[in-house]
C-alpha cells in the first residue's frame, strides 16, 4: 500500500496552518506595500541555464532538475549509454535569480528604480531539519536600479517593521560586506584563487563551529596560519577591516533596530557583491531572513549592469518560532471555519435552512450548513467538533413562529430570536461585546 505521507521535506497544510500562514503573509504584504513595493510572480520552473552558475558550489548541488520529456528524453537516452544533458529545466532555487531574468527581459517596461515584492514557493534538495524544508515559501523584497545605501536602509527598515508587527522583540540584524570579506581574505594571506573556498567554509560557522570551519579551510588548501588569521578577523569586528558602506547604513538606520556588525557573516550564495544581512533570534539555529546587494547578477542576463539589493524572509521558520512561542493572536490561533452552524432536522425543513443560511451570510456571518437531515444530537456533536461558537436550530416549531433557536456552544445558553437579532448576537459575540 502506498504511503499517505507527503514527500520528505514537504508538508500538508491543514486549515489551522493555512490561516496562520495567511495571517503572516497578510502582514508582510501590507508592510511591503506601505514602502511602495509592487507584487511580482514568476514560473515555478526556469530554463536550467537560467539558474546554473548563479548560486555557487552548494546551491548548484541542491537544485531540483527536471528531465527532458517525451521524444527529447528518448533521443537522449536511446542514442548513447553515456547520454548527458538529460535535464533542461529546474525548479526555482530562490526568487532573486528569476527576478534578475525578469528585469533583463522587461527592462524597457519597468521603471528606472523598480521595487518589487514576491511571495512564492521555492525548492531545494536540502536535508530536512527543524524549520528547513525542501519546499518552502520565500517572501522577498528587492530594489533595482540604485547603488545608494538608502536602499539597504529601506529594506532593513521594512523587514524590521514586519518583525515588530508580528510580535518579535529579540531579533538582531547581522551585517557584513562581501568586499570586506575579500579584504579579510587578502589580509589573512589567502590567495585570490581560494577566496570562494574561504567564504564557503566560513558560511558553515553556525553549522559546524569554529573548529569545523578551521579544518575545512585547511582541507580546501589554505595554510593553517592563514586559516587561523582569517578566523581571527571573523571573530573580532574591531580587528577586521572596516567598511565605510556598513558604517553609513548603520548610521542611517533608526536606533530602535537591533544591528550587529558581524565579520563572520558570509552567506553562501555567490552572487552577492556588497552588504549582506541575516536576521536571527536566540532560540532558532539559522536565520529568519537574509539577503544582500547583488550589483552584477542582472548583467549576466543582458548587456546592462543594473545594481540591485534585496532581503528574503523565511516564512516557514517565522511560523515555527511563532507557533512555539504562542505568538499568534487569539482570533488566529483559535479561529474556526464558521461563526454558526445551521441545522437540518428533516428533508421538509431543508429549504428553510438553506434560506436562513443565505440570510445570515448576507448579514456578514460565516455560515456552515449541516449537509443532511440528521438527529439534533449528532449535529450538536459535529458543531462541537469543528468548534463553531453558535448553532442555529431550525425545526418545524421555529419555522411556524418565524424564529430560530440560537445556542451559544461556549456557554450553553439558548435563546429564540428573529434572523436579524440572531445575526446581531453572533456579530456582537465576535466583537467580544
Amino acid at each position: 500500500m502506498a504511503s499517505t505521507n507527503p514527500a520528505r521535506g514537504t508538508r500538508d497544510f491543514l486549515p489551522a496552518d493555512v490561516r496562520k500562514r495567511e495571517y503572516v503573509i497578510g502582514i508582510i504584504k501590507e508592510v511591503y506595500e506601505s514602502y511602495g513595493f509592487e507584487p511580482l510572480e514568476t514560473p515555478a520552473f526556469e530554463n536550467l541555464e537560467t539558474l546554473t552558475g548563479k548560486y555557487g558550489e552548494e546551491g548548484g548541488q541542491l537544485m531540483f532538475k527536471i528531465l527532458k520529456r517525451g521524444e527529447k528524453l528518448r533521443q537522449e537516452t536511446g542514442s548513447s549509454a553515456q547520454a548527458s544533458g538529460l535535464a533542461d529545466l529546474a525548479l526555482r532555487y530562490d526568487l532573486t535569480v528569476p527576478l534578475a531574468r525578469v528585469v533583463a527581459n522587461h527592462r524597457n517596461e519597468l521603471p528606472k528604480f523598480f521595487k518589487r515584492y514576491q511571495i512564492q514557493p521555492v525548492w531545494r534538495a536540502d536535508r530536512p531539519a527543524r524549520g528547513r524544508y525542501r519546499e518552502f515559501y520565500q517572501c522577498d523584497v528587492d530594489a533595482i536600479g540604485s547603488t545608494s545605501e538608502l536602499v539597504e536602509v529601506e529594506l532593513i527598515s521594512a523587514a524590521a517593521k514586519i518583525f515588530d508587527r508580528l510580535g518579535f522583540s529579540d531579533y538582531v540584524f547581522r551585517l557584513n560586506d562581501r568586499r570586506r570579506l575579500s579584504e579579510m581574505v587578502l589580509a589573512a594571506g589567502i590567495g585570490p584563487t581560494l577566496e570562494t573556498d574561504a567564504m564557503v567554509a566560513l558560511d558553515k560557522l553556525d553549522k559546524i563551529g569554529k573548529d569545523g570551519v578551521l579544518n575545512e579551510l585547511i582541507e580546501r588548501g589554505i595554510s593553517p596560519d592563514a586559516a587561523k588569521r582569517f578566523l581571527a578577523f571573523a571573530s573580532d569586528s574591531e580587528a577586521a577591516p572596516q567598511s565605510d558602506s556598513l558604517a553609513k547604513i548603520v548610521d542611517l538606520l533608526s536606533m530602535d533596530i537591533a544591528v550587529k556588525d558581524d565579520p563572520s557573516l558570509a552567506r553562501g550564495l555567490s552572487y552577492y557583491t556588497g552588504m549582506i544581512v541575516e536576521v536571527n533570534v536566540p532560540d532558532l539555529p539559522g536565520s529568519l531572513a537574509g539577503g544582500g546587494r547583488y550589483d552584477e547578477l542582472i548583467g549576466m542576463f543582458g548587456k546592462e549592469q543594473i545594481p540591485a539589493c534585496g532581503i528574503s524572509l523565511g516564512l516557514e521558520r517565522i511560523l515555527v518560532v511563532m507557533d512555539e512561542r504562542g505568538m499568534f493572536p487569539p482570533e488566529i490561533a483559535d479561529s474556526t471555519a464558521a461563526d454558526v452552524l445551521v441545522t437540518i432536522l428533516s428533508e421538509e425543513t431543508a429549504p428553510e435552512s438553506l434560506k436562513l443560511a443565505a440570510e445570515l451570510r448576507e448579514r456578514g456571518i460565516r455560515v456552515s450548513l449541516y449537509p443532511e437531515a440528521d438527529k439534533l444530537g449528532k449535529q450538536m456533536k459535529y458543531a462541537d467538533a469543528i468548534r463553531v461558537p453558535f448553532v442555529c436550530v431550525l425545526g418545524e416549531n421555529e419555522i411556524a413562529e418565524g424564529k430560530v433557536t440560537l445556542k451559544n456552544m461556549r456557554t450553553g445558553e439558548q435563546t429564540q430570536a428573529s434572523t436579524p437579532d440572531a445575526a446581531a448576537s453572533i456579530r456582537d459575540a465576535n466583537k467580544g461585546v
